[in-house]
Order: C-alpha cells, then sequence, then structure tokens
C-alpha cells in the first residue's frame, strides 16, 4: 500500500515539474524583446527565440516590441513671435533601440515623449512670425526630430522623424489669409489676363509685319521679273539688228540698195505721224531717180 502510494506521490511531483517547466519556456516572437529579473535586478534582455525562465527566481519585467510605432498627440497651444496662438498637433514615429534602458531609463516613455514634444514645439515656434510657421513644415519637422533623437537617446529610443499633423490658427486669422489668398488669385489672374491680351497683341503685330514683308517681296519679284522681261527683249532685238548688220555684210549690198533700205526706214519712222523729217542728200538724190525713173516709166 506504501509502494503505490510513493508511487503516486512521485508521479504527481513529477507532473508538477512538467507543468512548471512548461509554463517557464517562453518564446520570444520575431520583433520584441522580453526584459527579465532575477530576484528584482536586471537579469538579461532575451531576443527572438526559445527561454527558459527559472521559476520564482526570474521574472519578465516587459515586453518590448522593436517595430517602429507611431504616436499621434493631441493638439497644443503655441504662441508664435508675432503672438498668434495656434493649435498645433504632432505625429511622433520611433523605434526602441534597447529595451533595457526603455524599460529603466524613464517612467511612462511615451508620456515623456509627449511632454518633450510640446515644449520644444514651443520653443521653436516662439521664434517665429506666423508666416513663417505656415511655410516652414519640413525646417520645424527637422529640428523637432534632432531635438527628440538626441533627448530621447539615453532612454533606449531612436527618434526616426515627426510630422506636423495640423496647424490651426485662430478663426480670425484663417479669414484674413483667406481673403489674402483670393486677392492673391485675382492679381495673378489679372496678370495672366494682361499677358495673354500682349501676347496676342504681339501676335497681330509680326503677322502683320509678315505679311508687309511678303507683299514688298512680292513687288520686288515683279518688278525684277519684268525688269529682266524688258532686258531679254532687248537684247533679243539688238541680237536680230545684229543679225541682220552681218547678213547684210555678208551680202555684200550695193550702195543704191543700202539708200533704198535707208528710205524704207525713213518712211517707217515717219508713218505718216511725224511733222517734220530731216532726209539726208544722198537719200535726197536717190528720191529723185526713183520718181524720175516713175515718170519714164509712165511716159511709156
Amino acid at each position: 500500500m506504501s509502494t503505490i502510494a510513493g508511487i503516486v506521490i512521485v508521479s504527481v511531483i513529477v507532473f508538477l515539474v512538467l507543468i512548471l517547466i512548461i509554463r517557464n519556456i517562453k518564446i520570444v516572437p520575431q520583433a520584441h524583446a522580453y526584459v527579465v529579473e532575477r530576484l528584482g535586478a536586471y537579469k538579461a534582455t532575451w531576443e527572438t527565440g526559445l527561454h527558459l525562465k527559472v521559476p520564482f527566481v526570474d521574472r519578465i519585467s516587459r515586453k518590448v516590441s522593436l517595430k517602429e510605432q507611431v504616436v499621434d498627440f493631441p493638439p497644443q497651444p503655441v504662441i508664435t513671435r508675432d503672438n498668434v496662438t495656434m493649435q498645433i498637433d504632432t505625429v511622433v514615429y520611433f523605434e526602441i533601440t534597447d529595451p533595457k534602458l526603455y524599460t529603466y531609463g524613464v517612467e511612462r516613455p511615451i508620456s515623456a515623449i509627449e511632454n518633450l514634444t510640446a515644449t520644444t514645439l514651443r520653443n521653436i515656434i516662439g521664434d517665429l512670425e506666423l508666416d513663417n510657421t505656415l511655410t516652414s513644415r519640413d525646417t520645424i519637422n527637422d529640428k523637432i526630430r534632432i531635438i527628440l533623437d538626441e533627448a530621447t537617446d539615453a532612454w533606449g529610443i531612436r527618434v526616426i522623424r515627426v510630422e506636423l499633423k495640423n496647424i490651426l490658427p485662430p478663426r480670425e486669422i484663417q479669414d484674413a489669409m483667406e481673403k489674402q489668398m483670393k486677392a492673391e488669385r485675382e492679381r495673378r489672374a489679372r496678370i495672366l489676363d494682361a499677358e495673354g491680351e500682349k501676347r496676342s497683341q504681339i501676335l497681330v503685330a509680326e503677322g502683320l509685319k509678315e505679311s508687309a514683308i511678303l507683299k514688298a517681296d512680292a513687288v520686288k519679284e515683279q518688278k525684277i521679273r519684268e525688269a529682266q522681261g524688258e532686258a531679254e527683249a532687248i537684247l533679243t532685238v539688238q541680237k536680230a539688228n545684229a543679225d541682220a548688220l552681218r547678213m547684210l555684210n555678208e551680202a555684200a549690198p550695193s550702195d543704191r540698195v543700202i539708200q533704198l533700205k535707208s528710205l524704207e526706214a525713213f518712211a517707217r519712222a515717219a508713218d505718216g505721224k511725224a511733222t517734220k523729217i530731216i532726209i539726208p542728200s544722198e537719200i535726197q538724190s536717190l528720191a529723185g531717180s526713183v520718181t524720175a525713173v516713175k515718170e519714164v516709166w509712165k511716159n511709156d
């Protein structure tokens, strides 16, 4: 009987030991880390994988995610250098680089980052005017990120980037900005209209100029062609006269023939329109001879 009881007790003890061992086997998932304490003091940081915790001695102090995290902080009231109060909310992207420092470096790290972001934002905006604040988001983001990254380095946190989500000036400032934007758009529209009208007038003037140039070129071309035609006509006439003279020279005409040709030329020159014609003496004698011959033929 006692043997059976002993076996049962041993079985129970073994079972309890197995359960205890199984319950103290810990698996750290990917992109996580566990901070382990032994008897209240930091013992180790478990990385991804299988780990065994000593029962009643070791304790997992904090489970830390190593993924990039995003925190959206509520709007904070800030005052610009020109005394304009506005509401600005920020978004901080960060990751934990040292789980030990993150666990023991600061109490409530997210709250610490929020407060540090708010004070840093007030300091930076306090040195800027309203217009610079609205147009310098990238500069403000970089300044806040650098300051936060330096301050949170001791907490095992790396600030990756900071974004100003919304900048909300007072309602009256928004109304004034809308009026200013409307006036600016109207001014740009008028400038565009004036530039379009100017361009249109330039194009019309250029068109008239090109038309006048084309007309002048056409008149010039016409005159050139007319002059070329007259020159060619004169050359043709001169060539014909030269050919006629050459043929006459080759035929060796007598003086009487030449005088008759001269008489015919004078007759054509007079053409019944001339009022006075001076005839050389040789042609006059030739004319007399021709008249005498005609009279002899007539009497016969």
